[in-house]
């Protein structure tokens, strides 16, 4: 997976940048549950370009990336970030280091996504959170990757009309297995973390999500990009 996003790195950030109010809907969602975080540690951070915008824009100091791909790696590190090259199954969370990790964009570029909710949840300290941001597989945009995904193209007459102008590239919905909302909570429940909420964005229909910039909600029953939170119990 890291290979492949080596070779596109540009053409993500390229197309983020390309579609702003997409970008920047995404971006009000993450800072929304990143206030008064602590320390974060961001798996799966790309380019930083997320996080580079957080710091610039919002204040919000998310320093430390975890990234499979060096070619994305090396664009956070310019970009001003620590980064591991690792993959998250792979990866070290440390143990107490972080008061949140954050799974931006990425719980569908893991396979063993049970595996790394658990490690996440032993690597926090007491009242530590997770957040696991992302497209639900149940979504518009969702259902529209799958369906891309089984054409192998976005050029067919079952899209056309349908996606927007510039969709996501292709490249990247080959490699993504995108999971349910339901799949998402049961990792966290089965992982032993527990006061999830829920926060959501991008609330139109796929052709006009890049129309204007949203506000995040409360609730995951309408987003196309959902984030869940889950807590580390404190202590008894």
């Amino acid at each position: 997976m890291g290979k492949g996003f080596d070779e596109y790195a540009s053409k993500y950030d390229a197309w983020f940048l390309n579609n702003r109010n997409t970008l920047y809907s995404e971006v009000n969602l993450v800072e929304s549950v990143l206030r008064d975080a602590g320390r974060v540690l961001s798996v799966g951070c790309g380019s930083g370009l997320f996080e580079k915008i957080l710091r610039d824009e919002r204040g919000i100091v998310v320093a430390d990336g975890i990234e499979p791909s060096a070619g994305m790696a090396e664009i956070a590190r310019k970009r001003g970030m620590n980064v591991v090259e690792a993959t998250a199954e792979d990866a070290d969370f440390g143990t107490g280091d972080y008061d949140t990790i954050l799974f931006n964009g990425t719980p569908s570029y893991i396979s063993d996504l049970q595996g790394v909710v658990k490690k996440a949840y032993d690597a926090l300290p007491a009242g530590g959170r997770i957040v696991l941001i992302d497209v639900p597989k149940e979504s518009s945009y969702g259902i529209m990757y799958n369906l891309a995904l089984a054409l192998g193209t976005w050029n067919h007459p079952l899209l056309e009309g349908v996606a927007p102008a510039d969709p996501y590239p292709i490249e990247f919905v080959k490699v993504a297995n995108w999971r349910t909302t339901a799949e998402k909570v049961k990792a966290l429940l089965d992982a032993g973390f527990t006061d999830l909420t829920f926060a959501q964005t991008l609330t139109t229909h796929p052709l006009y999500s890049d129309n204007v910039e949203e506000q995040p909600i409360e609730g995951c029953d309408k987003g196309d990009y959902v984030a869940v939170t889950g807590y580390k119990p404190l202590a008894s």
